[in-house]
């Protein structure tokens, strides 16, 4: 397998990250958390379905109001986490691709009054 940037000792293409990749980039080379982007993307998902069933769990499955929970907190921690270190791998920066779907959703919902494609 080849060394991903981390492994490599590169940061993303911005030399300047937001905090929340900076502190995951660190994390990663502290404990030796390398892994390439596939492998990233297998945990965000594995992540997003423990959010799920947090999400799930609070509203007695669609029973209740959804309430916000410690164990909700820790896994939406654990996505974006997860995310941050995919953003790493791949050299994007989080803030900078929010704010791309950001303009182009506002931009879809000024010209056609919904923000679907």
């Amino acid at each position: 397998m080849m060394a991903s940037p981390i492994a490599k000792g590169k940061l993303p293409k911005k030399k300047v990250m937001n905090n929340i990749q900076s502190k995951a980039l660190q994390m990663a080379k502290d404990y030796g958390l390398d892994a390439d982007a596939m492998t990233r993307f297998a945990d965000l998902v594995s992540e997003l379905g423990e959010l799920g069933k947090e999400l799930v769990k609070s509203t007695s499955y669609g029973k209740e109001p959804l309430k916000a929970n410690d164990a909700i907190k820790m896994e939406l921690g654990d996505v974006i986490f997860a995310l941050a270190l995919l953003a790493n791998e791949t050299g994007l920066d989080i803030e900078e691709c929010f704010e791309k779907t950001y303009e182009k959703c506002r931009q879809r919902f000024e010209t056609k009054g919904h923000i679907g494609s």
